[in-house]
């Protein structure tokens, strides 16, 4: 659905050169919800806004839905651009408009007919929960609820693409975790195709099925949430996966059992519906190795059960590699710490 290649991008500042975007190849599957996570400054606004030209790129090329975006002239870019929803951090909302209002506006610029515009607009405000609050001002909103009206204007125009540009950023964690699951719900029922840029893991280990982290305005490391989450490997990307994981309480832990002269201990990862199964205390029971769990967790990404426990195995040597490998044997990553 959307396929950047070798996307450069570079401002002048004074008489300097500041590259943003170096190199960057993505492409972004027909229905999936693929997340950009960066540090700020890292050039993933940058990215998301190529995507649909508010950005055009110093070099590449950008393509949406087979269309090459960057090679259009003015007035069919715009046309294209109507199969592209954006939703924005602090939601750019027409204080002056009602909220019906709001998510009409980008029908009345369309030129559709107002009986057509009234239908779309009820649709649109039942799909994002805002029936009720038709005839409200931004001003009347929470920050939730403005972001459901930026969500229902940026569907108006019934776009195959929606980039959602820190869309979570401004919100509270409950607030930011029902915005999450109407993104899902609205993946799921229309089969849009979802890119979003942040900052938190926590947003991609929900919703997302693809991430690509960007770091100096290049991808250091791109796949399925679940592998890049469970096994990161560049700086970067591990550095994030600490927001959601208990890296500080795990190295403390490690640090005291080596301490009291520790042989074994082991990061076992479940994924799948073999978290809730009892295959640890079943191992161990068939070689007779003694366990001491020291950290566990059991969570899900998007709708992917899995957990991560991180033991010490006791008994021999023997015990201890005969464990690990039925463990292996049995499909769970056995890492040894």
């Amino acid at each position: 659905m959307i396929r950047l290649e070798h996307i450069e991008k570079s401002y002048t500042v004074g008489k300097l050169t500041v590259p943003a975007l170096r190199r960057v190849d993505l492409d972004v599957k027909q229905g999936e919800i693929f997340g950009v996570i960066g540090h700020s400054g890292a050039g993933k606004s940058t990215l998301i806004r190529c995507i649909n030209l508010l950005e055009r790129p110093t070099e590449g090329r950008v393509f949406v839905d087979g269309v090459e975006l960057s090679a259009l002239p003015d007035k069919r870019l715009q046309e294209e651009r109507r199969k592209i929803g954006m939703i924005f951090q602090h939601f750019n909302l027409l204080s002056s408009a009602t909220v019906a209002k709001n998510v009409a506006f980008p029908l009345e610029l369309a030129g559709l007919p107002k009986a057509d515009i009234r239908d779309r607009v009820r649709s649109l405000l039942a799909l994002v929960g805002l029936e009720e609050h038709a005839d409200k001002y931004p001003s009347q909103l929470s920050g939730g609820q403005k972001q459901r009206v930026g969500i229902a204007r940026a569907l108006a125009n019934e776009p195959k693409v929606l980039l959602c540009d820190e869309a979570t950023s401004a919100l509270d964690p409950q607030t930011t975790n029902s915005i999450l699951a109407l993104l899902l719900d609205i993946n799921k029922k229309l089969g849009l195709t979802i890119v979003l840029i942040t900052h938190e893991m926590h947003v991609i280990r929900s919703i997302c099925d693809r991430v690509a982290v960007i770091d100096g305005g290049t991808i250091v490391e791109e796949g399925p949430v679940t592998e890049v989450f469970l096994k990161p490997q560049h700086p970067t990307t591990k550095d994030f996966v600490e927001q959601v994981a208990d890296r500080f309480e795990l190295k403390e832990a490690l640090a005291h059992e080596k301490a009291a002269g520790s042989r074994s201990i082991v990061r076992i990862t479940y994924l799948g519906e073999t978290t809730y199964e009892p295959v640890l205390f079943e191992a161990a029971r068939e070689t007779g190795t003694p366990i001491s769990i020291l950290q566990g967790t059991i969570s899900r990404m998007k709708d992917t059960p899995y957990g991560q426990l991180v033991v010490e195995f006791g008994g021999s040597d023997s015990q201890v590699s005969d464990t690990i490998t039925l463990l292996r044997t049995r499909g769970f990553d056995v890492e040894v710490l």
